[in-house]
């Protein structure tokens, strides 16, 4: 017979997480509509699972407690359905709520679609980071926080200089980025999900 203590772990909460895909509908290359992603998601076993924008951001729910499996999971099964690679970044609300938290630059939150997050799937070289000198980009500017990077590219994305330098191939990490705003809905629609699950 089990105990009670065994069986708590059965009614702990279900975690909330954050898909992150990378570099989706971007152009003519890796197409997902939005309900084939949630379609996809709901087949892998995933709950309550929500999608926001074409950019690749699903809301979603699982009683699985490993972020990196769940990645590999996600991976595997736009590989199998759609026929190609997708990076994909997990994170559980909790994270997205320390991201905007933390944010060491609180002064562009009102420039919203030109403050960035850039998630990374793990934390940069600290030599990596040194090589890239802040002032050869003023009036841009970047801060390092927990597996992200804030960069307020002031000018926007398309004419920021600053974004040339974050890249995932001159930090030596698999990278996605969304502007605040994105962040902030993605947060909100997580803690929804949370809420209700």
């Amino acid at each position: 017979m089990a105990t009670p203590t065994a069986r708590i772990g059965h009614h702990l909460p279900v975690p909330t997480y954050v898909a992150l895909l990378r570099g989706i509908n971007l152009g003519p290359r890796n197409k997902i509509a939005m309900a084939d992603l949630r379609d996809l998601l709901g087949s892998l076993g995933l709950e309550n699972v929500r999608t926001h924008i074409l950019s690749g951001n699903a809301i979603f729910t699982s009683r699985r407690r490993s972020a990196s499996r769940l990645e590999g999971l996600i991976e595997r099964g736009i590989r199998t359905r759609f026929g190609f690679d997708i990076r994909v970044l997990v994170r559980t609300v909790d994270e997205i709520a320390g991201v905007v938290n933390d944010n060491p630059l609180p002064e562009a939150v009102p420039q919203g679609s030109r403050l960035f997050v850039l998630f990374l799937d793990r934390q940069p070289d600290p030599d990596r980071i040194k090589a890239i000198d802040p002032a050869d980009f003023r009036p841009e500017e970047f801060r390092v926080g927990d597996r992200v990077i804030y960069a307020w590219f002031r000018f926007g994305l398309q004419a920021s200089r600053l974004s040339g330098a974050l890249t995932d191939k001159r930090l030596g990490v698999a990278m996605t980025n969304r502007n605040w705003n994105t962040v902030t809905k993605l947060l909100e629609l997580a803690r929804e999900t949370s809420r209700s699950s």
